[in-house]
């Protein structure tokens, strides 16, 4: 391989916060790291573009309480109250750890001269992290996409491959253990900062054998105003939806009655909306946390507040979802040894269920998943050695790399996006699932990666877009395999053919392989 050859004790793969705080907590515990970002870490990804609620909650029993009660029922009782505590002491530190230092965020104050420490503005947010962890002493690849785990001879994770995009070159960087934290998986549906949201992470992982969880809950989507990207559903909670005639769209709403708005824009019909439920302190405090919200609207002159305006759905997938790399213990191990996941790349229903957390819990998530899998990474860099870099190691990549057949075109991976899209981006597909739809989307996706997997290959800058075709596959192969498994409606996986909640189905559901998915009821 021509390009560069590094040797570290952590590599994390990804840019935003999950990978932000894995790479800094890793390196203060005397790692040395190396980060490589698809894009510019500290600018790419969904929070870098927006701002986010944090479930930041002081230590106080009865908050505290509140904060693990408020969401149980939605999430179908499949969140764990050990994590939730967990997390919520993890995000209490390490949002106060945001607050100190040269590079300390400037956190807003209330009326009585307290900060409000329960949201960030993603990009200053992570301007600072990228400033902390280069201050750590991470190295850092920007326009670096990883394109394949590298292993040992026992099959543990020992390093990454990947492309340089801006120098044209390849990579690869041998290492103690890895940490995934490259985000969930939005099928390039335009919602804002998710277009580097491929799913890559989740193939990486179960290319060495990683499993899944919660890939069921993957049919996120935000409301965002008609040909824009901006997806805050929390503020449409304040929202009257219409109809175009101007009668209110009965049902319709931003946490419940998505699917209302669903089936109103499948007839062809535009739904508008205002944001008329909210009155003057709360107008002035949505402004205040969410000031990106507002750009589209002020920049098209529209008051959201007294003129209706058409909006639409974006998927989300498990960017908002909760499904993701399966959390083996609670230093966010995976079931593979030297491998570690974080933020949106890891299942969320530790601390969500099987109800999405918002930006809220997947803030929270990723400073307190990241700082656990940064640390253990180094921990378990420690006790390889000098062996940590001196192994045998096999690229475990396969689709879009290694074809078991014979090569096709260098763009073939357009096609195969192209119909990813058309099986998971539609409502009557994915939002408003079937078990006769999901089986036929899924009959077409098995199809597609058999193609792929034997034909598609690509050198350079294609191999990362025909990986990134590849890993659109795989996750929406996953998601699909454990939406027919979950033969019940809980949390988010709703299904119409079966509508009511099963207690006998009160578990949570893995799933992982590549060319034959299999489905198991976690133990």
């Amino acid at each position: 391989m021509t390009g560069l050859d590094l040797d570290t004790d952590v590599f994390v793969a990804g840019g935003g916060p999950a990978a932000a705080w894995a790479a800094l907590k890793a390196a203060r515990a005397g790692a040395r790291v190396v980060l490589a970002d698809k894009g510019y870490c500290g600018t790419s990804g969904a929070t870098a573009s927006a701002g986010t609620g944090v479930w930041y909650v002081p230590p106080e029993p009865a908050a505290r309480e509140a904060a693990m009660a408020s969401r149980e029922a939605l999430g179908g009782y499949l969140a764990d109250r050990r994590w939730m505590a967990r997390v919520l002491d993890q995000t209490y530190e390490g949002v106060n750890e945001l607050a100190e230092g040269t590079a300390r965020y400037p956190f807003p104050t209330g009326p009585d001269g307290r900060e409000l420490r329960n949201g960030l503005q993603g990009p200053e947010y992570m301007r600072r992290m990228r400033v902390r962890v280069q201050r750590a002493g991470v190295r850092i690849l920007d326009h670096s996409p990883v394109t394949e785990l590298l292993t040992d001879d026992s099959g543990a994770v020992a390093g990454a491959a990947g492309h340089r995009s801006q120098a044209g070159h390849g990579y690869r960087v041998r290492a103690g253990a890895v940490v995934i934290a490259t985000g969930g998986c939005a099928f390039l549906s335009g919602a804002l900062g998710t277009n580097t949201n491929t799913g890559d992470g989740a193939l990486l992982a179960a290319e060495t054998g990683a499993e899944l969880s919660g890939m069921e809950f993957s049919n996120a989507y935000g409301i965002a105003p008609e040909g824009t990207s901006v997806t805050k559903t929390a503020f449409y909670n304040y929202a009257t939806f219409y109809r175009a005639d101007g009668s209110v769209l009965e049902g319709a709403g931003s946490q419940s009655g998505r699917s209302v708005i669903a089936r109103t824009l499948l007839d062809g019909e535009k739904v508008h909306c205002r944001l008329d439920l909210a009155d003057a302190p709360a107008q002035a405090a949505m402004r205040l946390a969410q000031p990106n919200f507002f750009l589209t609207f002020d920049r098209l002159g529209i008051n959201p507040f007294t003129d209706r305006f058409a909006v639409t759905l974006l998927a989300e997938g498990t960017v908002r979802g909760t499904g993701g790399i399966r959390i083996a213990d609670d230093d966010c191990s995976t079931t593979v040894p030297g491998l570690y996941a974080a933020g949106d790349a890891a299942t969320r229903e530790l601390i969500c269920g099987g109800f999405t957390g918002g930006g809220s819990h997947n803030a929270a998530w990723a400073i307190s998943s990241g700082t656990w899998a940064g640390r253990a990474a180094a921990a378990h860099a420690r006790t390889l050695g000098a062996r940590a870099t001196d192994r045998r190691l096999t690229g475990a990549g396969g689709a879009g790399i290694r074809p078991t057949g014979t090569p096709g075109p260098a763009d073939g991976y357009r096609e195969v996006v192209t119909t990813v899209r058309g099986e998971v981006l539609p409502y009557d597909k994915n939002y408003l699932r079937h078990g006769d739809r999901l089986t036929d989307a899924l009959r077409t996706l098995d199809d597609t990666w058999a193609r792929l997997r034997a034909g598609l290959h690509a050198t350079g800058g294609d191999l990362v877009r025909a990986r990134q075709a590849a890993a659109m596959t795989a996750h929406a192969r996953w998601m699909y395999a454990s939406a027919l498994a979950r033969t019940e409606t809980r949390g988010m996986a709703r299904r119409l053919d079966f509508p009511q909640q099963d207690p006998a189905q009160h578990h949570r559901i893995t799933t992982g392989g590549l060319d034959t998915v299999w489905t198991a009821v976690a133990s």
